[in-house]
């Protein structure tokens, strides 16, 4: 019995540690909704607070009139005292002390509205702050859930691409050695062109007879009888 009650505990626990695992990778995802529930609830609240609003004006407007119904009926007790009729006037004082105990029921009714309208009032501005700080807290997540998302991806592919990296330092390598090779061609193309061009003229004023002369046996010969 102790094994089975050791098996439902590790299912139990490896059930807690999943359920863990799926919020922890749906965190973000999971607080925005509870951010839009909370907007939700506040719209409501609003509602039910102009609801309770309405309730009140309607109380107050009827303990006025209570108010005013009282002031009026005291006025009739005043005249049926004043023409001896007691009578009438024990009759109008039970008026005035069934609306007075209106009156108050109603003048109850009102302070427990304006107090509930009060608190309710506190209560939807405070949620209200805390609203604008929740969602700034999650913009401040989400940018940094970015962040690190592309860090990672970063680190990914400098590592996955390492050696793609090296293939194309080869190949760049390759392709410079080809372009100076060519270079290389070129520049002793010109410099060969450039000599050859400066051989043919040498020998255009060596046989015109200008500039300096290759020496001869004939002018050798030449020299040394007219010595």
């Amino acid at each position: 019995m102790n094994i089975f009650r050791k098996i439902i505990t590790a299912v139990r626990g490896g059930a807690t540690e999943a359920g863990e695992a799926i919020v922890d990778a749906n965190s973000t995802r999971i607080f925005a909704q509870e951010i839009r529930d909370s907007e939700k609830h506040i719209t409501i609240a609003k509602r039910d607070l102009t609801t309770v609003m309405a309730k009140q004006m309607q109380t107050a407007r009827e303990l006025a009139q209570l108010q005013a119904s009282i002031k009026e009926h005291e006025g009739y007790a005043m005249q049926a005292l004043n023409q001896g009729n007691e009578p009438l006037a024990i009759e109008v004082a039970e008026k005035i002390a069934e609306l007075e105990s209106n009156a108050a029921d109603q003048q109850q009714a009102n302070e427990s509205f304006l107090n509930s309208i009060d608190r309710l009032k506190e209560l939807i501005k405070k949620s209200e702050r805390k609203l604008t700080e929740y969602k700034r807290q999650l913009t401040m997540v989400k940018t940094t859930e970015s962040v690190q998302k592309a860090t990672s991806a970063i680190s990914d592919n400098f590592t996955a691409s390492n050696s793609k990296l090296l293939n194309a330092k080869d190949s760049l390598e390759r392709i410079k050695q080809k372009q100076a090779m060519f270079d290389d061609k070129l520049q002793a193309a010109e410099q060969l062109a450039s000599e050859n061009t400066d051989q043919s003229l040498k020998n255009k004023l060596q046989d015109a007879g200008i500039g300096a002369q290759q020496n001869s046996a004939q002018s050798v010969l030449d020299r040394l009888k007219n010595k």
